[in-house]
């Protein structure tokens, strides 16, 4: 994680948000980072004319230039030094650009408290941050802690994987963390249906995945320990994740295009959705 030069924090004056902007200042305190905190004012449709507002901008503005205010105090009371922006228009197309401009190597944005009905849709904003950047993205929940002891990382053994493994062994090395690694093999009804022989296969690449992560471990002398679960993917790993007492998801988000950024549900969105600890979703 220390190569986490420049921090991102999305703030909306949440409970959750100022728990994120806490923790990262955790973070920037262990590691020296910068951080910028973001608040985005939607635009206004309508026409401000018609309701008597005469002054558009403190209208339109003045909401976000409050919330950044408060984020000064919660960073003068943990001592911390920031930096605040405030920009207008979709808050996700914001933060996307803003972490792009500034040069950003990490965005952090808190989850709330949510429903089951919510958890499967984890949040618009944040899903569709993670959908359109390419900057890795910790998300927090509202009553979670940031600490490096027990670090889960889960892995199909994609290409799209590599940069979370990286990560992983990255803060094992250098936080002391105990690594443990995960693949999932979705089975239902309908695999069985289909024979053994697909049922082994899909072991069989589970198996490689893990190969994958004790080869790299090995070669910078990092213990893994590895498991292979069976079930809904995003509950598999939640439950290890719970079981193993971890402090920190890491997974891969797979790169999509086009309307397909868009979708909600995803394994890395769900495991977001319900898991009690932090998720570091690296691209």
């Amino acid at each position: 994680m220390a190569k986490y030069r420049k921090i991102l924090v999305a703030y909306d004056g949440s409970p959750s948000a100022k728990n994120a902007l806490t923790l990262a200042g955790k973070l920037a305190r262990e590691d020296k980072s910068w951080i910028k905190v973001l608040a985005v004012a939607p635009n206004y449709e309508g026409d401000l004319d018609l309701i008597g507002v005469s002054n558009i901008k403190e209208a339109i503005a003045g909401p976000g230039e409050r919330l950044l205010a408060e984020a000064r105090q919660i960073a003068d009371s943990e001592d911390l030094h920031i930096l605040t922006n405030l920009q207008q228009g979709e808050p996700y197309e914001q933060i996307v650009q803003v972490a792009d401009e500034e040069n950003c190597d990490l965005i952090i944005m808190g989850r709330r408290g949510i429903n089951n009905l919510e958890r499967e849709l984890m949040g618009s904003v944040t899903a569709r941050v993670i959908g359109h950047t390419g900057k890795d993205v910790l998300v927090i929940p509202e009553q979670g802690s940031l600490a490096w002891d027990n670090i889960l990382l889960a892995t199909d053994g994609s290409a799209s994987c590599d940069n979370a493994l990286a990560r992983s062994l990255e803060i094992s090395q250098e936080r002391g963390s105990k690594l443990v690694a995960v693949s999932v093999v979705y089975t239902n009804d309908e695999f069985y249906a289909l024979g053994q022989s697909v049922v082994k296969g899909l072991y069989l690449e589970a198996d490689k995945a893990l190969d994958k992560v004790k080869s790299w471990a090995g070669d910078l002398g990092v213990q893994a320990e590895t498991f292979i679960k069976e079930g809904e993917p995003h509950l598999a790993i939640v439950d290890l994740a719970a079981e193993q007492a971890s402090d920190l998801v890491v997974m891969g988000s797979h790169g999509r295009k086009g309307l397909t950024r868009l979708l909600m549900g995803s394994v890395t969105e769900r495991v977001i959705g319900y898991t009690e600890c932090p998720v570091l979703v690296c691209h």
